[in-house]
């Protein structure tokens, strides 16, 4: 069966990033259309060229196995409820990409919060999750980076909306303000929304208009 490239694959490529596809790659006409409204270049590759290269897996394949990683990061305040969430994350069949912190001593949030929201504004992740005593300044730190839409979240009702409404593509969480068991249910909800597109979709993209304006000025 040949590769196929849809919307939904799409969903995971950065603003103005880059695809890569072979010669036998079926891109829909959809999908090919979102593409350059969102200035995603398609580039041509030899897949056997590549593999006998390297051994490496085409992008396009490796862009499908991001859908199934999740960066996730936390300052000590968030520490060890990160610790927990990575065993759900990893009970669910994702992969979880730990961008620290690796113990319970003082750190500074902002820190993890760029790092997760690098990771998926590249394409590296397909969502992140960011964990601090309240949450509050992890968000205002991970929605600094490009291309991220960061979305604090403390029950299952913001948690959907973000996904619905807003396409949120980091979750903040306040490890200090939530149970264990509220924030598994938080981020299980979160992982499990798709984007209702829409009405919605006119709405995110004048947010990605502010952005793209404020870094002309």
């Amino acid at each position: 069966m040949k590769p196929l490239i849809t919307v939904a694959d799409l969903e995971r490529v950065p603003q103005n990033g880059e695809l890569a596809i072979t010669d036998e790659t079926i891109v829909t006409l959809l999908a090919r259309e979102e593409a350059e409204r969102r200035g995603i270049a398609f580039r041509a590759v030899s897949a056997h060229a590549q593999e006998a290269a390297s051994g490496a897996v085409p992008e396009e394949i490796s862009a499908k196995k991001s859908s199934r990683i999740v960066a996730i990061g936390a300052d000590h305040g968030g520490f060890e409820l990160k610790q927990q969430l990575k065993g759900h994350l990893r009970d669910w069949g994702y992969v979880a990409l730990d961008l620290g912190t690796d113990s319970a001593e003082a750190v500074d949030y902002p820190d993890f919060a760029e790092a997760v929201g690098n990771a998926v504004a590249r394409g590296e992740a397909w969502l992140g999750i960011v964990l601090d005593g309240a949450g509050i300044g992890s968000s205002i730190a991970a929605n600094k980076v490009p291309g991220v839409r960061a979305a604090l979240c403390y029950d299952r009702a913001t948690a959907r909306n973000s996904r619905e409404h807003n396409d949120a593509n980091v979750l903040t969480l306040g490890a200090k303000l939530l149970s264990p068991e509220a924030a598994r249910e938080i981020v299980a909800l979160w992982l499990a929304t798709p984007f209702a597109g829409g009405r919605h979709q006119r709405r995110v993209d004048k947010i990605r208009a502010i952005e793209e304006r404020s870094a002309k000025r």
